[in-house]
């Protein structure tokens, strides 16, 4: 495998690297794994200070929908910075945060744009998150939160305290629709009835132990949790279960938003319109802004119940309308349903018979591998998903049987032989983790995530191109067996493959 070429700064690249471990904080992550030295970026391409090019596929943990410095995000800032506008205005009406909310607005759902608000928070999700969570307790008079297992919605105390993991008295965890590891050990479209039966008959039980929720949270794609597609008939059986018992839905989009699920929101694929969206990432062009949008009945909180310094990010709200506008004109929700699809099958194809592969699922440009020990077994018998127990939904998302009633209601999609099951082979982190350096030596940049880290995440940017895309392809694979070879802690036997794919260490598709 022919790698970049090391350029002469090197060794300044490394100094910064070895600076950064002795000055930075030990709660640094991605750093640890991704030892580069950015200084240059454009698209999708990355250049680091040793002279490496890489294709990103993290986009800033998915905040580039349009990837790095595109040229529309450019003028937009520019011309905010020409003009001498602010730079900064709390929450002041300027000009650009008018343009801004009417481009934002043009996105929405249309059975919420037709009668939201809008309050611009903190720099970060997790802090649209908090007003998300602070607006339905004004609003309903309830203290308690209905969060799903698996989930991930910040580091602050609140967001925290409704992601998987974290102990809160006041929050109730209910079973994601996990098809692959399902919590019922059934999977497909009973997995996911059991689910929504779960959540009524627990809301609906005197004895059940809920403290009276003030809304349910939920994102329509699972990403820190290991990139795990909730079936459209599920969403709108919480939508109706929350709307029967009147519990305001929460819909975290702060990661699915701008077009990365093949849509411009995620929840327009089940059509579901929620009581509050929670946004954040792309919606600031690759600069920090957030938001909580929500049905104006519920705009009941006193003047500044919620409250940032930086909620009047003037470069922000201008990129990000840019990038929404660019993102609506060019149809690049549609692309990325396209280009996912593609990337999802091939991938799918790849994985027939390497059954270290355990599920290859996604949506969109939201696409995730979760790597798994074979030879370890399972917690209980079933099919060996790397032979072909995965299903396809009709965006590529995991999807309940075809048919009448519930299976159709819970998704639809087809069913590969064998997709039922009540176990899964034990993820494996550490071939996760030889993975991504293997990437890494080939010029590509992916992330992990999971319940174990042992997904490979990509979420490249909504622009890649056919041959970019192809180039992703072809150096995943690569990395793939490669870390297969290297690891060696199992008997694990490559089927026959074309020759290793090398790089070329020039051209705009790097």
């Amino acid at each position: 495998m022919a790698l970049a070429a090391v350029s002469d700064d090197d060794g300044a690249a490394q100094g910064i690297l070895r600076r950064q471990a002795l000055r930075e904080s030990a709660a640094r992550t991605y750093a640890r794994a991704l030892p580069i030295v950015p200084v240059r970026a454009r698209g999708m391409t990355v250049e680091g200070a040793d002279g490496r090019r890489y294709l990103d596929c993290l986009s800033g943990a998915g905040a580039l929908a349009l990837g790095h410095n595109h040229p529309v995000v450019l003028d937009a800032i520019r011309a905010v910075l020409d003009a001498e506008a602010p730079l900064q205005v709390l929450d002041l009406a300027t000009p650009v945060k008018d343009a801004f909310t009417d481009e934002l607005f043009a996105t929405l759902p249309s059975g919420l744009a037709a009668r939201a608000r809008v309050r611009f928070c903190g720099p970060a999700g997790t802090d649209a998150v908090e007003a998300a969570l602070k607006l339905v307790r004004t609003a309903t008079g309830r203290d308690g939160l209905l969060a799903f297992s698996g989930a991930y919605h910040g580091m602050t105390a609140g967001a925290l305290a409704a992601s998987g993991g974290a102990p809160s008295s006041g929050v109730t965890r209910l079973p994601y629709p996990y098809d692959y590891r399902c919590p019922f050990g059934v999977g497909g479209e009973h997995g996911a009835e059991l689910s929504a039966r779960w959540t009524e008959k627990l809301l609906d039980d005197p004895k059940g132990g809920v403290t009276d929720p003030a809304g349910m949270i939920l994102e329509p794609v699972q990403g820190e949790g290991g990139v795990i597609p909730a079936p459209d008939g599920w969403l709108r059986r919480m939508r109706d279960i929350t709307a029967a018992r009147s519990i305001p839905l929460i819909a975290d989009e702060v990661q699915t938003g701008v077009g990365r699920t093949g849509a411009l929101w995620a929840v327009d694929h089940s059509g579901v319109v929620p009581d509050v969206m929670v946004l954040s990432k792309a919606i600031g062009g690759g600069l920090p802004l957030a938001a909580v949008v929500y049905r104006e009945d519920l705009d009941v909180w006193p003047p500044g119940a919620h409250a940032g310094t930086f909620r009047g990010n003037q470069l922000a709200m201008a990129a990000g309308a840019a990038t929404l506008a660019y993102v609506r004109e060019n149809n690049l929700a549609e692309r990325a349903a396209t280009v996912g699809a593609r990337m999802l099958d091939r991938l799918r194809q790849f994985a027939t018979g390497r059954a270290w592969i355990g599920d290859v699922r996604g949506r969109g440009l939201m696409i995730g591998l979760e790597l798994v020990a074979p030879d370890a077994g399972s917690g209980a018998s079933g099919v060996n998903p790397g032979e072909g127990a995965r299903r396809v939904g009709p965006h590529g998302e995991s999807a309940g049987a075809q048919g009448d009633g519930l299976g159709a209601e819970l998704g639809g999609g087809a069913w590969y032989a064998g997709a039922t099951r009540t176990g899964a082979p034990p993820a494996d982190p550490a071939l996760a983790a030889a993975v991504q350096q293997e990437c890494l030596r080939r010029g590509l940049i992916v992330e992990l995530g999971g319940r174990h880290s042992a997904v490979i995440r990509l979420l490249p940017p909504l622009t890649i191109t056919d041959e970019q895309t192809e180039a992703v392809l072809d150096r995943l694979t690569d990395a793939l067996d490669a870390a297969v070879r290297t690891t060696g802690t199992r008997s694990r036997e490559l089927p026959p493959t074309a020759a290793p794919f090398v790089p070329p260490l020039a051209g705009d598709h790097r």
